[in-house]
């Protein structure tokens, strides 16, 4: 198995970070490089990471690729909050990326605008219901969902995207797993 993807990536992590103890190859691409964007291209239409080749089959997309794990790797199946909490956890990641990509298009994204406005709502509100599900321990296990969280969370603190010292139980998650598998080996601050 081939994993391609780009090391500050939080969506590619997590994939990363899941395959702690398998055998794969990780594929690292800067997709704004002009030959690494040509293998992008060519391997996924949808021209995002993380993408999954295992033989002659090519899987898109974090969340795909997650059940396709589950199912060679005969892990657990997600829960129905799981799946709730993920969807939160993306709906924040990608609120974030967009706001990142139109920073690094020099557009203020302090703006008072529709879209900027939104993608901030939409940030706050669901860290605050995140903040509350860690409080009730629905982050306690090390899965799949708690991966995923932690993965976000430190792609904040990397990138520096959203203050998060309102949010003591989130910090207080994201420093008490820093032990766990993969965590230290996919670190975006160790990429040479």
């Amino acid at each position: 198995m081939k994993l391609f993807g780009s090391v500050p990536s939080p969506y590619v992590r997590r994939i990363r970070m899941l395959l702690a103890d398998t055998s794969y190859e990780f594929v690292n691409l800067n997709i704004f490089a002009e030959q690494d964007r040509a293998t992008l291209i060519r391997l996924n239409p949808t021209r995002k990471i993380p993408m999954l080749v295992d033989g002659d089959q090519v899987i898109f997309d974090s969340g795909l690729i997650y059940r396709y794990l589950c199912q060679k790797l005969q892990l657990p199946a997600l829960s129905w909050p799981q799946e709730n909490q993920i969807i939160l956890i993306n709906a924040a990641n990608d609120s974030l990326v967009e706001l990142l990509i139109c920073q690094r298009s020099g557009f203020d994204t302090n703006d008072d605008k529709l879209f900027f406005n939104l993608q901030r709502e939409r940030v706050a509100e669901v860290l605050a219901v995140l903040e509350q599900q860690v409080r009730d321990q629905a982050f306690n296990d090390w899965n799949y969902a708690a991966i995923c969280l932690y993965c976000l969370l430190d792609w904040i603190a990397f990138r520096n995207l959203w203050p998060l010292g309102s949010f003591p139980a989130l910090q207080q998650f994201l420093s008490q797993n820093q032990q766990q598998p993969g965590v230290a080996s996919s670190d975006p601050r160790q990429a040479g």
